[in-house]
Parts: C-alpha cells; sequence; structure tokens
C-alpha cells in the first residue's frame, strides 16, 4: 500500500471531512499534506459564497494530515487562526501545508487554500500540541 493510499485510509475515519465535506487527500509528505475539496451547493452560504466553515474545514484536515501521518505520538491543534482573502472563483478548493517549525512539544503548520484558478482564497494559521503518554 503506497503512503497516499494509507494515509487516505487513516484519515477516512474523520468523517465530517471526508464524508460530509468530501474533502479527499491528494499528496502525502513528510509534515506536508495536499487536499481539495469539490464545491457544491452544500458548501455555499446564503450569499453564494463558500461557507467559511467548509474552507476551514478544509485546513483543518491537512493540518491533521500534514502533523500526524507517520508521527509516533498524536497531534492536535491547540490554535487555529484563518485569514480570509477573497472569495473563489473556481469550483475545486485546495488546501496545501507548509511547515514553520516543529518542535519537541509543539508544531507550527501554515495551510495556504487557493482554487483551481490559482486564486489564493485563505491562509490558516496553526499551532499543534504533541500528545505524549
Amino acid at each position: 500500500m503506497s503512503k497516499l493510499d494509507e494515509a487516505r485510509e487513516i484519515f477516512s475515519k474523520d468523517l465530517y471531512a471526508t464524508k460530509m465535506s468530501g474533502i479527499t487527500i491528494e499528496e502525502v509528505g513528510e509534515n506536508y499534506a495536499k487536499c481539495a475539496m469539490k464545491i457544491t451547493d452544500n458548501h455555499r452560504n446564503a450569499y453564494g459564497g463558500v461557507m467559511g466553515g467548509a474552507i476551514y474545514t478544509l485546513a483543518d484536515l491537512a493540518f491533521a494530515v500534514a502533523s500526524n501521518f507517520d508521527k509516533p505520538s498524536p497531534t492536535v491543534s491547540l490554535v487555529g487562526q484563518a485569514t480570509f482573502l477573497s472569495m473563489t472563483k473556481g469550483s475545486i478548493l485546495y488546501a496545501e501545508t507548509e511547515l514553520i517549525k516543529d518542535g519537541r512539544t509543539n508544531c507550527f503548520i501554515n495551510v495556504k487554500i487557493y482554487d483551481d484558478t490559482g486564486r489564493d482564497i485563505a491562509l490558516v494559521s496553526f499551532t499543534g500540541a504533541k500528545l505524549t503518554g
């Protein structure tokens, strides 16, 4: 089984992100993940834009994969701060992680959200806590 298939199997248990929101894991690497979410009417708010919560859920799953996959102990988010930059013009949103620092007890990861037109949609910064015994 490939690393990507293994990650997809593990995180398929995150039902809100995978089943309810339709998010898929596209790539995995060391401290890295790329996820995608095809935009449907279920992701839209009353004004036709994509709900901030849908965008945050996409970022949260990417953070979870990047900070937990192939790691010895689980990491949970302590702080997640989203900055919404613009409305999407596309039909698919992508979340791509960037590790800022991986410390002994905490990690810091930025998640860039962009659409299939290349437009920057949001930046979500996470602080994670590594759980031990």
